[in-house]
């Protein structure tokens, strides 16, 4: 790579917001007398309509502003819409971590350890030299240097420029765009090429907490005096993570920079246009991968003596078949999200027509739309492979796993971790001849006095799914036993998964949890105790009102004030230190 350049420390920007000031993009001006930030193309005109949307809410439902990390996927996702699909990401990212059910809140209680750096670097020259290479340079430059052999300041300033906008999701300041251009000018003479410069400064650029980390500002709010709002750019990055699971286009960028984005009209079309885009299709695989925890597929595995037809591909195609699902009743059919666990449309697989025992033999498509016959227990999200393989044994299933997914994931309620001491022999013998099937095996071992309590609040939910071995296929035996799938949730009593899923559908937890993981997915974080007010008593009702549409869910949290508003009663310190005891330079 030639000479090094030494950047200055990447995460000097904590002390630019412990300081007070914002890394760029905005001014002091006076707007309709009270004195805010605003955008560089000046102050919005009065709205009277943002402040009547404020006026419904009191001041203090809110939160603090956060920075969260660019998850693995967000990081691919940017650096395709940047350099296209040609461009090879490869290496170690710093692992996503999982907080309040959601990545997208873990995010935000993460930093990068030097040697997560390291990794990042690494994958920043690997990615910066494709750039530039003879393949691509003449397609993503936009311009031609005067001498390929010397620095050309002009070139440079209109790629930096233009590339950065999108890269920090706001404008470069003048200071940091000039800072990359000598980066370039520097290492051009040095290494005796344009191009090669030009590289080094892309690489200063990826590995910047500019880049690597979202990062929120906070102004004051014009339509409450001593209160603070997320300014015009990190307002577009947090619609535009909510909605896409991306960064910002120029559209809601450009919404940011002339002020509209903090009108009321203004957010309302920006929002109708996030939703109407393809891209949302991609906003909605992102929010349920994270909430049904997909990522766990990355370790799962089976006992391929027992259960053979379990490998990658099925995997993948599990996980594919359930967001597909959601995606044509939640966006093609705007469906109620209730009906996600009883529906019986589906897509498959010829691999997983094997698993669920479907003729799908001469079909030439990949995947085909399949509607189940009334009464077929595989109707709905909870009785497809991704669920049922993913909170099961690698042998063997368990009601337990299975139960306790249905009351944390998709129900938001916390099940105690089991004592130390607890004795699963019972359970793990599947050879026993007196308890040959797991409801017997479960009672007995629940019989003890420190497990009844948590299996009593999973194991009448999960034995429903009992006729689903531990990669989905239906059985209605066990051991030559007949399986008992009956069971309760809530006090509603039910005799198979057609009647778990009903149940679940008509749970209120079901529709509150989805709304305070919506939210939570937002903001990248818990929501204060206003906000959880706020959240039962206005927008859980309008949810009901639309139907339990979620895009109208998504529509009406987003252009809500809540959404934007800074309560700096709240804190995130504990986030900054991490960061900052995380300050390494990058050679």
């Amino acid at each position: 790579m030639g000479k090094q350049i030494n950047m200055r420390n990447v995460f000097d920007f904590v002390a630019v917001r412990a300081a007070g000031r914002r890394p760029g993009g905005f001014k002091t001006a006076i707007c309709g007398g009270v004195i805010a930030v605003v955008a560089l193309a000046g102050c919005a005109p009065a709205d009277t309509e943002m402040a009547a949307n404020y006026a419904q809410v009191s001041p203090e439902v809110g939160g603090p502003s956060v920075v969260r990390r660019l998850t693995r996927h967000q990081y691919r996702t940017i650096i395709k819409d940047l350099f296209g699909s040609s461009i090879v990401v490869g290496g170690p990212f710093e692992p996503d971590v999982r907080e309040s059910g959601l990545l997208a809140v873990g995010a935000s209680k993460v930093s990068i350890a030097s040697t997560g750096l390291d990794g990042y670097n690494k994958m920043a020259r690997i990615i910066a030299a494709q750039v530039f290479d003879e393949d691509h340079r003449g397609m993503l430059l936009g311009c031609e240097p005067a001498n390929a052999d010397e620095p050309d300041d002009a070139c440079a300033r209109e790629f930096l420029g233009r590339v950065g906008r999108l890269m920090y999701r706001r404008p470069l300041t003048d200071d940091e765009l000039q800072s990359r251009v000598n980066v370039a000018n520097e290492s051009a003479k040095t290494r005796g090429n344009f191009y090669l410069g030009l590289e080094t400064s892309l690489v200063t650029m990826l590995v910047s907490p500019n880049f690597l980390f979202v990062h929120e500002s906070s102004e004051p709010d014009p339509l409450h005096a001593g209160l603070e709002r997320l300014d015009a750019y990190s307002k577009a990055v947090r619609l535009s993570f909510f909605f896409w699971n991306n960064a910002p286009d120029e559209a809601l960028l450009a919404a940011a920079e002339d002020g509209s984005l903090h009108t009321q009209k203004g957010l309302e079309a920006q929002v109708s246009r996030m939703l109407g885009s393809p891209q949302m299709e991609s906003g909605i695989r992102a929010f349920f991968t994270d909430m049904l925890e997909f990522e766990l597929f990355d370790t799962l595995s089976k006992d391929q003596v027992l259960f053979p037809k379990f490998n990658f591909t099925l995997a993948e195609a599990a996980k594919e078949q359930t967001l597909r699902t959601i995606v044509d009743h939640l966006l093609v059919k705007k469906g109620d999200y209730r009906g996600l666990y009883t529906t019986p449309n589906t897509f498959l697989t010829r691999p997983l027509a094997a698993v669920y025992q479907v003729p799908l033999s001469g079909l030439a498509k990949k995947w085909v739309p399949y509607e189940y016959p009334a009464g077929v227990q595989h109707a709905g999200i909870l009785s497809q492979v991704s669920f049922v393989s993913l909170h099961s044994h690698p042998a063997r299933t368990s009601p337990t796993l299975r139960g306790k997914a249905l009351r944390e994931v998709l129900l938001c309620q916390k099940v105690p971790d089991p004592p130390g001491a607890v004795n699963f022999d019972i359970i793990q013998d599947v050879t026993n001849v007196n308890f040959r099937t797991v409801r017997q095996r479960l009672d007995a071992h629940a019989s003890e006095p420190m497990c009844v309590g948590c299996h009593k609040i999973t194991d009448p939910m999960g034995l429903a799914l009992e006729n689903f071995d531990t990669i989905g296929g239906f059985r209605s035996s066990e051991n030559g036993a007949p399986i008992d799938t009956s069971g309760s949730l809530d006090g509603i009593e039910f005799q198979d998964a057609l009647g778990l899923g009903k149940a679940m559908h008509d749970n209120p937890a079901t529709v509150s949890c989805l709304t305070d993981r919506v939210y939570s997915y937002g903001v990248g974080r818990e929501p204060t105790a206003a906000e959880s007010d706020w959240l039962k008593s206005v927008i859980l009702k309008d949810f009901e009102a639309s139907g339990y549409q979620v895009p109208a869910l998504m529509k009406r949290i987003a252009t809500s004030s809540p959404f934007f508003r800074i309560n700096t009663a709240e804190t995130n310190e504990g986030q900054q230190e991490a960061l900052v005891s995380s300050k390494t330079n990058i050679q």
